[in-house]
């Protein structure tokens, strides 16, 4: 009997391993190589004005000592303002998303008039292109033409038009709100998702015995949406952590908002440094894969603590 299992077993193994070979062939392709040639690139000095002729550097790239001064990425100032940046951007934006995603969710999931129009209109910011809605946003927050001045002057907030975008105080806090009103209706969508799968017959229960709506969401409804919010809080985070296209089309390469992409494409494309970018480019990638890590270190104990409950099953 368990002969048989374990040959069936392998032999479902090696039909899995044939049907993801083509899959995988392609991933290999499309994703490993140029991650390697981005690695080797990163030890060597290559340059774009001179593609072909480049030598080995070594680490040189990321930190070298030199007549008593260092060098490198890791020496760069630039690129630890970026990463601040990077890691303020991720952390406000992913927070701030996750919180009026799932308040929107527990809104279009309630029975009222005009539900789908209003679902349908929540999802418009999303489905604009980033680019499009950068430049878009870049116009509204003009100084001296965008209607946000405008409106805020009329209503006597301010007193004079304020450089949104051109003040280092104001320019990151821009972008991360102009990223949060894009995205948040993708968080809603997945939680608005999950909240339908929760069973009616726990609210129900929760009606008859008088708790409170807070307890409802705290001890029911969050515990039950969890792996859901896991995941989207997971994909906003990879997002978020390599975010280039808002930043660059809202605020170019400015110091006070360049993150670890921007900050890599500049070196590669501006400044045609090949062995350079490319090292910026792994840097970025172990960052965002450092921190999924760590977010995914985070979680494990409550999937740990799922299994145990439930005979052994993750979440």
């Amino acid at each position: 009997m368990s002969a048989t299992t374990g040959n069936a077993g392998r032999g479902s193994a090696r039909t899995a391993a044939i049907f993801l070979s083509p899959m995988m062939a392609v991933l290999a392709l499309v994703a490993v190589w140029p991650l390697a040639r981005t690695i080797w690139f990163g030890f060597t000095d290559a340059s774009l004005t001179a593609p072909g002729d480049y030598g080995l550097v070594g680490f040189a790239n990321y930190l070298e000592a030199y007549d008593g001064a260092w060098y490198g990425i890791l020496a760069d100032p630039t690129w630890w303002r970026a990463l601040a940046n990077t890691l303020i951007f991720a952390a406000a934006s992913v927070t701030l998303e996750t919180v009026l995603g799932i308040a929107m969710a527990l809104v279009l999931n309630a029975d009222f008039p005009g539900r789908g129009w209003v679902r349908a209109a929540v999802l418009v910011p999303w489905a604009i292109p980033t680019v499009v809605s950068a430049k878009m946003w870049a116009w509204m927050l003009h100084d001296q033409f965008g209607i946000v001045n405008a409106g805020l002057m009329a209503l006597g907030v301010i007193d004079r038009p304020v450089a949104w975008l051109a003040d280092a105080s104001t320019a990151l806090p821009a972008v991360i709100l102009v990223d949060v009103w894009k995205t948040t209706p993708f968080v809603a969508l997945l939680m608005l998702a999950a909240l339908q799968t929760v069973p009616r017959d726990c609210y129900e229960a929760a009606r008859v015995d008088g708790i409170p709506a807070w307890k409802v969401f705290i001890f029911i409804t969050l515990p039950l949406i969890r792996p859901a919010l896991a995941v989207a809080v997971v994909f906003r985070l990879l997002d978020a952590l390599r975010v280039f296209d808002l930043v660059y089309v809202m605020t170019g390469n400015a110091e006070a908002t360049m993150t670890l992409s921007v900050h890599a494409r500049q070196q590669l494309v501006q400044f045609q440094d090949m062995g350079y970018g490319s090292a910026a480019s792994t840097l970025l990638f172990l960052v965002v894969g450092l921190v999924t890590i760590l977010w995914l270190a985070v979680l494990r104990p409550d999937r740990s603590a799922a299994g145990g409950r439930h005979g052994g099953a993750g979440v």
